[in-house]
């Protein structure tokens, strides 16, 4: 049976805020069945909650910010990618700042906390959604798409004109196993020119060399180096994770995207249910709702020519 989880007993850790620079708190309840993810402002008056959905998203620059009546959280995206990665349907996200804390720029120390406490089956099948078609978005840089798949696959591409970076590529079915072993620990990177520059704007204010990779025009900086050497595409497939998640259920698809963002995959959300035909919603692993074998091959087939050309 593929029942919905929450997590054990509470979690607490503390940590900087990337873009605030605040010390933030932050404690995870376990939450009941069909809840979600629920985060809760204990700063803000009347202790207002937001829930986890790609419709309370408000923001996209940087960061993906959740917020609904004047009260957001910022910077959800890791947490949410580990939450999705480890198979935790509902919680409840208490912090007392504005945004989730960088802990060290990447989704292994919730990983960590996630297996420290456990978590339990609760007594009602997760609902997945299934992708029936072939859905995409793109603007001036990149492409962002959704196609049927038997599982939940991320292939993804970056470009970056930096000779360490380059044009890296990374395709992994997600499961619990491999989202904690080859994905969950790829940091943040960002270039130290755009640092200094965010930083004399007032934002990336907690940004530093423990909890991001940061490169000069040559290579990283940090002393410790990277993890791997795809550390960027892999959290560039982390973030994505964590994006998709705000679906508010597993997907059964296949996520294709060459250089995309935060923005692009909330657009692509936006444009899979704008359309009911584009999906469907089932109780449990199946072949409903699902395109047959020789109609997904066809459609993986298309997909993939259309992402080729996009980046030849």
């Amino acid at each position: 049976m593929n029942l919905q989880r929450t997590i054990k007993r509470e979690i607490f850790c503390r940590g900087i805020g990337l873009h605030s620079g605040r010390k933030i708190n932050m404690k995870i309840l376990p939450a009941g069945i069909d809840e979600g993810i629920v985060f809760i402002r204990r700063d803000v008056p009347g202790h207002s909650a937001v829930t986890a959905c790609f419709e309370n998203v408000s923001d996209t620059t940087l960061a993906t910010t959740i917020g609904i009546n004047g009260t957001s959280v910022s910077t959800v995206e890791h947490l949410m990618s580990a939450f999705s990665g480890m198979g935790v349907d509902n919680a409840i996200v208490e912090i007392d700042g504005p945004e989730v804390p960088i802990m060290d720029g990447s989704a292994l120390p919730f990983v960590s906390l996630l297996k420290d406490v456990g978590t339990r089956p609760q007594k009602k099948d997760k609902k997945i959604l299934v992708i029936n078609n072939v859905v995409s978005v793109s603007d001036y840089t990149g492409t962002a798409m959704l196609l049927p798949f038997p599982a939940f696959k991320i292939t993804y591409k970056i470009d970056f004109k930096h000779p360490l970076i380059g044009q890296q590529f990374y395709s992994v079915t997600i499961t619990d196993i491999t989202y904690e072993t080859e994905i969950s620990a790829a940091r943040t990177f960002g270039f130290l020119k755009d640092v200094e520059y965010l930083q004399a704007k007032g934002l990336a204010l907690g940004g530093s060399l423990k909890n991001a990779v940061v490169l000069n025009d040559k290579t990283v900086i940090n002393k410790e180096g990277l993890r791997c050497a795809d550390e960027f595409v892999k959290h560039k497939i982390l973030d994505a994770i964590g994006d998709l998640s705000l679906t508010g259920m597993p997907i059964k698809g296949h996520f294709i995207a060459y250089k995309s963002g935060h923005k692009l995959n909330h657009l692509l959300l936006k444009e899979l249910f704008a359309h009911k035909e584009n999906y469907a919603v089932v109780s449990r692993y199946s072949k409903e709702g699902n395109a047959d074998a020789g109609q997904m091959s066809s459609l993986r087939r298309q997909s993939f020519k259309v992402f080729d050309a996009m980046n030849a």
